[in-house]
């Protein structure tokens, strides 16, 4: 009880100071999530049994020293279950970015690169009070075209692909899944700036001009095509002679089966390669149809599939899986 008391105190105050908490209730989290609207808020889900969540901590707490304008937090995700299963944390650590009391970004495993990344980006696009004045018109108009063509294909919106926060962005969003097309996003809600200086850079005050691509048939041979799902798995399964599908990587394996599947496979010797089925949701749960295999890890040898964890031991004990990974069978 103590803890979260100290916790309230400086969510109280008329200004607020952006630091590194520790949270342990769910109802702490909640108003953290509500009163931390005019900045970024980062959410660390961590276990303590986890060594790479303390690595990341380390991370957060160096962050937080060169962000003090974003609030930083880590929750232990066990301890609050109805939070974790709200956000689907399947795994530690993961990090939820919110801005004005709304989920914006995720990201899953630990990956300190990547969090800096996304912390730098969300970080300068957000609607801080300027500490001097405010930018200059020609830095819009830069942060404009550099966003306009992050993407071949961009859409600004409402809320995420995800999470649309109007009708209008859902509509959109669905048209683009339905042409298959590959697209990036920006929510206009968290960047005040952008979303009224987007209207006078492209001088256009509103946002229908996609049904009139899409409603002339324009919209296939303008925009990228996203790869068909069977495609794309039927070049994951063969980007390697050997590919190990799993949940972590070669470094970190992030549950008994896949660890003890790693340890099989680097008795052999042989090369091999994995692919982490938490960082793509798609795949994860395409891949169980593709192959008519639903469990992971699943282990591949030149694009077939030979099996899970028990068949990989049962291969082993009758000295049959060396030469199935040297593709002598």
């Amino acid at each position: 009880m103590e803890r979260d008391a100290a916790l309230r105190r400086p969510l109280e105050g008329a200004g607020l100071v952006a630091s590194f908490w520790t949270v342990i209730r769910a109802t702490v989290f909640k108003s953290c999530v509500f009163r931390i609207y005019r900045s970024l808020l980062v959410v660390h889900f961590w276990a303590p049994w986890a060594p790479q969540c303390a690595q990341m901590n380390d991370v957060m707490a160096e962050l937080a020293k060169e962000h003090p304008q974003v609030s930083f937090v880590k929750l232990e995700a066990e301890a609050v279950p109805e939070v974790s299963e709200k956000y689907e944390i399947n795994s530690v650590p993961t990090f939820l970015f919110f801005k004005n009391s709304q989920k914006i970004d995720r990201l899953d495993g630990a990956h300190a690169p990547e969090l800096t990344k996304k912390v730098q980006r969300h970080a300068s696009s957000g609607s801080f009070s300027p500490s001097g004045g405010e930018h200059p018109k020609e830095d819009l108009s830069l942060r404009l075209k550099k966003l306009t063509h992050a993407a071949p294909c961009m859409l600004f919106m409402k809320g995420t692909p995800q999470e649309p926060r109007c009708g209008f962005s859902k509509q959109m969003v669905e048209i683009l899944n339905k042409h298959n097309i590959q697209f990036s996003s920006f929510d206009i809600f968290s960047d005040e700036e952008v979303r009224q200086g987007l209207k006078t850079y492209s001088n256009w005050p509103t946002y229908p001009q996609l049904y009139e691509l899409e409603a002339s048939k324009e919209l296939d041979t303008i925009c990228p095509k996203a790869p068909k799902l069977e495609e794309r798995l039927k070049v994951l399964t063969n980007k390697a002679s050997v590919m190990l599908f799993m949940k972590g990587n070669k470094q970190e394996a992030k549950c008994g089966f896949s660890r003890q599947i790693l340890e099989i496979l680097n008795s052999t010797g042989i090369e091999y390669e994995t692919f982490d089925i938490l960082e793509d949701e798609e795949v994860r749960q395409g891949l169980k149809a593709y192959s008519n295999w639903p469990t992971y890890p699943q282990l591949y040898v030149k694009g077939e599939l030979v099996g899970g964890l028990d068949i990989v031991k049962e291969l082993k004990e009758n000295g049959e899986l060396l030469p199935i990974l040297k593709g002598e069978n």
